[in-house]
This record gives C-alpha cells, sequence and structure tokens, in this order.
C-alpha cells in the first residue's frame, strides 16, 4: 500500500477521507484489531456514554454534524462516524481484526514493513507511509487498581471500559468510584433506574453545566449548513479557547464563575466546598461538562449522591471510607480512568535500530524525531480531539503532495543540538501522569512546543511551509 493507517476510529476514518479526497490516486488501508469500526464509540457501552466535547467540534470539518445536540450520545457518534466512512468509501477499506504488532523501516527502500496478525497467524504488509490513529489508551484494559479486600464483595465490580451486557441494576444500591467525565456521566444515567447511586470521590472535579442543545444553533436551525455550520462551530471554538487562556491567567475568575454555577444547581444539604471544590485550577485537568446539569439535578432529587472520603477496604455488603463509614452496595462501578498504550503499543524500528518512544521528540506533535515517514494523531487535552486530528490530516496530505512535487520518497524529523527537553502534556489527569515516562517528549522551541492551541496550529500546521528546514528529505 502507499499509506497504511492504524486504527478505524474517529481519527482513522477521518485521515482516510481526507486521503481519499486529497489523494485519490494512493492505495490506502485501514489495519483495525476489532471486528468493527468506531473505536472509542463502539467500544464504550456503558449508561449514557456521550461526548464530552460540543459535537460541533467533534465532528469533522468537512462534514458538519446535522443538529442541534452540542453533547451527543455515544450511539449517535458511532452512527456519524459509521456515516462518514460509507459516504467516503472508506469502509471498503478496512482490514478488521488485524493487529499491528511491529513496524520496521528501511531507507534503503523507503518503505515500512508492517507486522499484522491475523486470524491466529503473523503476516506482513509494506507501506511508504504509516500513520498511527489508535488514540492513546489501551483498548484491551482501563486502569483498574486493586482495591484492598474486593474479592470479599458479594456483588458484581464492573469497570465501564468493559461493561458487560445485560448487567442487571434496577432497583439496586450503585456506587461508581470516581469523579471524571466517566463518572458524571454515569452517576445520572443509572439513577433514574437504580435504587440509588453513590458518587464515592477521593477527591473533587470541576464540573460545569451546559445546555445539551445549543441555543445558537437552534437559533440558526433554518439556516441552509453551509451558513450555519462555520458559524457555530468557530463560536465553540472560541469560547472553549477562552475558558482555557482565562484558566490559565485568571484561574481564580474562572474557578468562581464555575463555583457559583454549582451552588446555584445543589441542594442545600450538599457542601458545595466538600465535594466540588478541586484543590487544583481549572483546566490542569479536564474540565467535566454534564448537559443540562443532569449530575446536579439527581443530586436534588435525591435519586443520587455524592460521597468525599477514600476507601479503606471492600466488604461483603459494599465498601469501609476511611472514616469507618460503610457504604453499602448491591453494584459496585470502578471508574477509575483509562490506561495508556502509545501508537497500541506497535513497536517501531528504523534501519534494524529500535526506536524508543520516550527518547524521542514530538515534531508539531505529529511527527517523531529519526522516524520518517511516519504520523500519529493525539487530539487536544483542552479542547475537541477532532480539531486536532483534522490538521493532522491536513498536515500529513500537504506532506504527501510535497514529496510528489519534488520527487522525493520520505521525510524525517531532526531536532537541532541543544535542544531542550520537556514532558509531552502539561496536565495533571492520572492517566496522563501514569504515562509520561512512556510518551516522547517536546522541546522548548518551535516546531517542537507543544502549544495546545487551534490558532497557533492553524498557522504552523496547516500554513507553514512544509520544507522547514527541520524536516531532512531523501
Amino acid at each position: 500500500m502507499d499509506v497504511l493507517i492504524v486504527g478505524a476510529g474517529l481519527s482513522g476514518i477521518g485521515a482516510a477521507c481526507q486521503l481519499r479526497e486529497q489523494h485519490p490516486g494512493r492505495s490506502v488501508a485501514l489495519l483495525e484489531s476489532r471486528s468493527v469500526s468506531g473505536g472509542t464509540w463502539d467500544l464504550f457501552r456503558y449508561p449514557g456514554v456521550r461526548s464530552d466535547s460540543d459535537m460541533y467540534t467533534l465532528g469533522y470539518q468537512w462534514r458538519p454534524w446535522r443538529g442541534d445536540r452540542a453533547l451527543a450520545d455515544g450511539p449517535s457518534i458511532l452512527a456519524y462516524v459509521r456515516d462518514v466512512a460509507e459516504e467516503y468509501g472508506v469502509d471498503r477499506l478496512i482490514r478488521y481484526d488485524h493487529r499491528v504488532v511491529a513496524a520496521s523501516w528501511d531507507s534503503a527502500s523507503a518503505r515500512w514493513t508492517v507486522d499484522v496478525e491475523h486470524a491466529g497467524s503473523r503476516t506482513q504488509l509494506t507501506a511508504g507511509f504509516l500513520w498511527g490513529c489508535s488514540g492513546y489508551y489501551d483498548y484491551d484494559q482501563g486502569y483498574a487498581p486493586e482495591f484492598p479486600g474486593q474479592d470479599d464483595f458479594a456483588g458484581p465490580i464492573v469497570h465501564p471500559q468493559h461493561w458487560p451486557e445485560g448487567l442487571d441494576y434496577a432497583g439496586k444500591r450503585v456506587v461508581v468510584v470516581g469523579s471524571g467525565a466517566t463518572a458524571v456521566t454515569l452517576v445520572p444515567a443509572m439513577a433514574g433506574e437504580a435504587g440509588h447511586v453513590t458518587m464515592l470521590q477521593r477527591s473533587p472535579t470541576y464540573v460545569l453545566s451546559m445546555p445539551a442543545r445549543d441555543p445558537v444553533a437552534k437559533k440558526l436551525a433554518r439556516l441552509p449548513a453551509r451558513l450555519s455550520f462555520p458559524f457555530i462551530r468557530w463560536k465553540s471554538i472560541l469560547v472553549a479557547m477562552a475558558s482555557y487562556q482565562l484558566s490559565r491567567r485568571r484561574p481564580d475568575v474562572l474557578r468562581g464563575f464555575i463555583r457559583k454555577n454549582t451552588i446555584r444547581q445543589l441542594p442545600e444539604h450538599i457542601d458545595v466546598d466538600v465535594h466540588f471544590r478541586p484543590t487544583y485550577d481549572p483546566w490542569d485537568q479536564r474540565l467535566c461538562l454534564v448537559p443540562d446539569g443532569d449530575l446536579f439535578r439527581a443530586l436534588r432529587d435525591g435519586t443520587a449522591s455524592v460521597v468525599t472520603d477514600t476507601i479503606e477496604t471492600f466488604t461483603e455488603r459494599g465498601i469501609r471510607l476511611t472514616s469507618g463509614e460503610e457504604l453499602e452496595a448491591d453494584v459496585i462501578v470502578t471508574a477509575t480512568g483509562l490506561s495508556l498504550k502509545v501508537f497500541g503499543g506497535i513497536d517501531l524500528t528504523v534501519d534494524g535500530a529500535p526506536i524508543k518512544v520516550p527518547e524521542t521528540m514530538a515534531y508539531k506533535a505529529l511527527m517523531l524525531s529519526g522516524v520518517p515517514n511516519f504520523a500519529f494523531t493525539i487530539g487536544y487535552t483542552n479542547a475537541s480531539w477532532t480539531l486536532k486530528a483534522d490538521l493532522v490530516a491536513q498536515y500529513v496530505c500537504r506532506l504527501l503532495a510535497h514529496l510528489d512535487e519534488h520527487g522525493l520518497r520520505s521525510a524525517v524529523p531532526v531536532p537541532e543540538e541543544g535542544m531542550g527537553e520537556e514532558p509531552f502534556m502539561d496536565f495533571s489527569s492520572g492517566y496522563v501522569l501514569r504515562a509520561l515516562d512512556s510518551l516522547p517528549k517536546q522541546g522548548d522551541r518551535e516546531p517542537w512546543k507543544l502549544r495546545q492551541n487551534y490558532l497557533h496550529d492553524l498557522r504552523t500546521i496547516r500554513r507553514e511551509d512544509i520544507d522547514d528546514g527541520v524536516l531532512r528529505f531523501a
């Protein structure tokens, strides 16, 4: 193949669509380790699963999300991704149950040899360009710490990443361990059917209510999508960027705004300073958005409650806390987060030398130093994933066009001498901190610096010259 894409989720399908449009003469295949497409949006089946970014930016720029639902449910997003794949003919390019385990670059032939496990055996494919679109977390296993006494609990213990089909929690007492995006989604979704749901958190998270249906989109619903979508999308981008910039420059102002919003929606018996006052600044970790305040509504009507404490041990009947209180439960959900697996765990080799990813540096946060004809897609931590995914797709298409125009076969980023190193992500979420030692580094200057800024990346990724003096061509 000319281009091999690893992963057939939101990023991989978007990448393949852009290649089909801009490089129709190139042969492309998507290698998907699972038996279906959709990635995250097919894997996660827990109650209430939905986007934590607005759909006007989580949807592709070139194929607008239709409707006014800003925070959409998982099945709707999955249908959107698969519809786009079918519209662009990408669904016919996906090779299912193909798990990429290794990839070796040979400079003499300017090609990758890719080792793939399929149908119980290992096979090889070759490609001129390799593109990792498998995200950054482990699809096989979520983060599941060992809790003392968990084998003593008489009921089911469930991790959201592996939600069992047909789990019966109707009328039962449920404890959700965690306070991140998954937990604040699960609690109100289960509260309507369960007897009672308790969110047990070790420490609070910033939770902000937003309208499930975008009010601007509703007002512009009668306009053609080609007119309304760019306006709504840019409104969403600029609001999110303003929130992030405010959190960096005046964290006290954003913290105060969130606090007032939270107090207004909490029942009087819940202390905002105990349960909704994090020790970190907004956007040091990702904000948790709840559509139409559904979490707060469940707390007000008494179908859910929140407890802030640490776990001493699981017991036969539930969880005993450090304070001595025991939370009785029939079902325990451990919404304890994700485990990261860089590039899907692929072993990379260049001209016989193994690539140690933590010793590489990320160029524009989309290529690796010393690794030719290889790109990866990792989205923003402070904005929609797809904003970055679309930019990476545009860049790879531009890079391939540059190679064609100048009769070149390969490109590799090479850092200058004396480049300072910094952690790849300045983000304090547990799943990032646990994996920093496995991630590439970023540099202390352009184009090795990760800005997490869409407007900045519009200039540096979409518009700056491909031949920037940092890429080496052959």
